[in-house]
């Protein structure tokens, strides 16, 4: 064992990180009320948000408030209590503290004072989405919210064009549909999706299908509510997969060859290898048409 974790061990105050639900009320464990009972203070986003939780429940404790804007005040605040002795309990509005909400600072700053944490794990949006959405959850990466900017946005989805893992994303329902359409440039408008919205409340929703379908269908009725949305990661872009007797690599060149010869343009070409592959189809049609100009450099 290290020597900080032996530090923390022997420290008396603690702080909990504790997930509190995301929607639905009764989504909260045994363990996060016990919790939030025996500890001295609660430091939560919205006391007035956390205070009906915490009436619901017949718990007590007094609360502080601990956002964005007053962290860099606050948490020196926390520290010193924690270091005092006292066991103070972190929540955000929804879900987990820290993930995509406040909570970072005052956890790195925990364990840099030699304060223990400790966490109350329960609900996370990116996880209850990932578990329905039907998407290979074997290797995931969490993006949370994308820049809101139409320029910032573009790029920091085209850098993620390759990435092989299902992608985790969190967004405002009035930019879902923006969002979803720069992600089928980025992605390919055949890429897999799904979109979660108010997950575990009432009006739960999960709308599966292509990044093009999907856009389609929230451009003509937006969503509502707070949204989550699961994209297949990038398929392995050097063949295509041949059929379950066995798998064969299919070079795209030739691929495209094949198809102009059964009679298809350069772009319906494009759009078929698009569509088996998950490549934007842009991309295969610009890639075509720099081999078509390689080759006649050759000659």
């Amino acid at each position: 064992m290290s020597g900080r974790a032996n530090k923390q061990t022997d420290a008396v105050g603690i702080l909990y990180v504790v997930a509190t639900p995301i929607g639905n009320p009764d989504d909260i464990s045994a363990r996060a009320i016990r919790t939030l009972e025996e500890v001295s203070l609660i430091a939560c986003e919205d006391t007035r948000r956390t205070g009906r939780m915490l009436a619901r429940h017949q718990i007590h404790t007094p609360t502080v408030s601990h956002f964005e804007h007053n962290e860099e005040r606050r948490v020196p605040e926390l520290i010193a209590r924690l270091k005092a002795g006292e066991k103070i309990a972190l929540v955000t509005d929804a879900g987990t503290p820290a993930i995509s909400d406040p909570g970072f600072r005052l956890v790195r700053a925990a364990w840099q004072a030699n304060v223990r944490v400790m966490a109350v794990p329960g609900a996370s949006a990116a996880i209850a989405a990932l578990s329905i959405a039907g998407i290979p959850t074997d290797r995931f990466t969490f993006e949370g919210f994308v820049p809101a900017r139409d320029a910032a946005r573009r790029s920091a989805l085209e850098e993620l064009r390759g990435e092989p893992r299902t992608m985790v994303f969190y967004e405002a329902a009035r930019r879902l549909a923006d969002t979803l359409a720069e992600m089928a440039i980025a992605f390919g408008e055949s890429r897999d999706a799904a979109v979660v919205s108010e997950i575990t409340k009432t009006y739960e929703k999960t709308a599966r299908g292509t990044l093009a379908e999907l856009e389609r269908r929230f451009r003509a009725t937006p969503a509502l509510g707070e949204i989550t949305v699961i994209v297949a990661g990038a398929p392995d872009t050097s063949s295509i997969a041949g059929t379950d007797a066995g798998s064969v690599a299919v070079d795209l060149g030739e691929a495209l060859e094949v198809l102009r010869e059964a009679g298809l343009g350069l772009k319906q070409a494009s759009a078929v290898i698009a569509r088996l592959t998950g490549m934007a189809r842009r991309e295969v049609y610009q890639n075509a048409l720099k081999s078509r100009s390689d080759d006649s450099s050759d000659e």
